[in-house]
């Protein structure tokens, strides 16, 4: 099988929460456990920190990388989606794994992942971890999927565990209050394994507390995190509560030696360590062009919190959602003074544009319907001027298609 072949087989064959929401998401850890010990429990080869959270746990993830591997460890980083090529998911010192390591890997357990039916996210999740026992790192930073407490990350031992907030999405899944929420993200807590949190928040520190109290585990609080100083290679406002969360999980690691030049080091270099792509990211100038993940209301809220901070004459914002959003209650964070382009990303989750188009049109927004990012992107630019700015966003798939 070649590359192509191999990505073709995964993501046809095998569900995927990604393209078929809610239906692909498998709620034990059966499939994982299973999977693990086929592959001589690889999990239990290398030391790890566990990220779980609504939202900042991909940055967070990346930041915690980027640091240890400036203090000269040799670091796995598993996070997910992936926005142009699957390989970003498994990550050595900012290097994606092999196409060939890959093929080879499938490969050799097709027929097993057949027999089983493993799901998309099982299976990648025991890639990583085969990867990473074999390679030898030192230790790997491990992002949750989805949740926590029934995510196929779960069967891990970390070091620390850190869930950076709390915040409304996959509802579907995790429940409809932020109580219910935290307590599937804490499922990440295990016994005498401490625990940081990000962001204080009155109704989820209380399952926080419990859990770890019940699991006999330190718990961390990081709001209080000293980390002006610091200047933060990912732009965005939000990085700011997520460098709280890292530097309270660096303090807490036990038996790594991070010095001050390291911490320094790894959150302004980020991006040139790990590769991170899509967190307030510019891909153009004159006009400024800014794309960003942020797809659910806590996150879009910040996203436009610092978009209002920017300079320009006009605003174009081009924007795609999936189908599991609250798109009623999402439109209305969106400033009313702005130029919309309105399309879908090429995903079978990807709403319609025509329904965006009107659910933004009957509140005053003003914008054109396009049948591809791309088209509407091409849109945007031949209506902007130099001193205009254009954002992109709504979606992972999004962003991934502009990319």
């Amino acid at each position: 099988m070649t590359y192509k072949e191999t990505l073709d087989w995964m993501f046809a064959q095998l569900p995927m929460y990604q393209n078929k929401g809610k239906s692909a998401f498998n709620s034990k850890l059966d499939g994982i456990i299973l999977f693990a010990e086929h592959l001589n429990n690889p999990h239990k080869k290398f030391k790890s920190i566990h990220v779980a959270g609504t939202n900042g746990k991909g940055s967070s993830s990346h930041l915690l990388a980027s640091v240890l591997q400036e203090a000269g460890y040799k670091v796995g980083l598993y996070t997910s989606p992936h926005l142009k090529d699957f390989r970003e998911r498994i990550r050595i010192n900012g290097q994606k794994v092999s196409e060939n390591w890959v093929v080879r890997f499938i490969q050799e357990n097709k027929p097993f992942l057949s027999a089983k039916k493993l799901s998309f996210f099982e299976m990648t999740v025991g890639m990583a971890f085969s990867y990473f026992a074999d390679e030898m790192v030192d230790i790997a930073i491990i992002e949750v999927g989805l949740g926590g407490r029934l995510d196929s990350t779960n069967i891990i031992e970390p070091e620390v565990s850190l869930i950076t907030n709390i915040g409304f999405d996959h509802t579907d899944i995790l429940g409809d209050t932020l109580t219910k929420i935290a307590r599937e993200k804490a499922g990440i807590i295990k016994n005498k394994v401490p625990v940081v949190i990000s962001e204080f928040n009155k109704e989820t520190s209380v399952v926080f507390k419990n859990v770890a109290k019940e699991k006999g585990s330190e718990i961390i609080f990081a709001e209080e995190s000293e980390f002006s100083k610091y200047k933060i290679g990912l732009l965005g406002l939000y990085q700011k509560k997520n460098v709280k969360g890292v530097l309270a999980t660096l303090k807490t690691l036990r038996g790594f030696e991070v010095k001050e030049t390291s911490i320094i080091n790894g959150l302004k270099n980020v991006v040139e360590n790990t590769q991170l792509m899509g967190r307030w990211q510019q891909i153009g100038t004159d006009p400024k062009i800014i794309c960003d993940t942020a797809h659910n209301k806590e996150g879009i809220s910040i996203v436009l919190e610092q978009l209002q901070k920017q300079k320009f004459e006009r605003l174009h914002i081009v924007i795609g959602f999936v189908k599991d959003k609250d798109i009623d209650e999402i439109s209305s964070l969106f400033p009313k003074n702005a130029t919309y382009y309105f399309c879908s990303p090429k995903n079978f989750r990807g709403l319609d544009e025509k329904v965006l188009f009107k659910v933004f049109s009957d509140k005053g927004y003003i914008g054109n319907v396009y049948n591809s990012v791309n088209k509407a992107l091409i849109a945007a630019k031949k209506q902007a001027d130099a001193n205009d700015f254009i954002y992109v966003g709504g979606s992972n798939f999004v962003v991934a298609e502009v990319l």
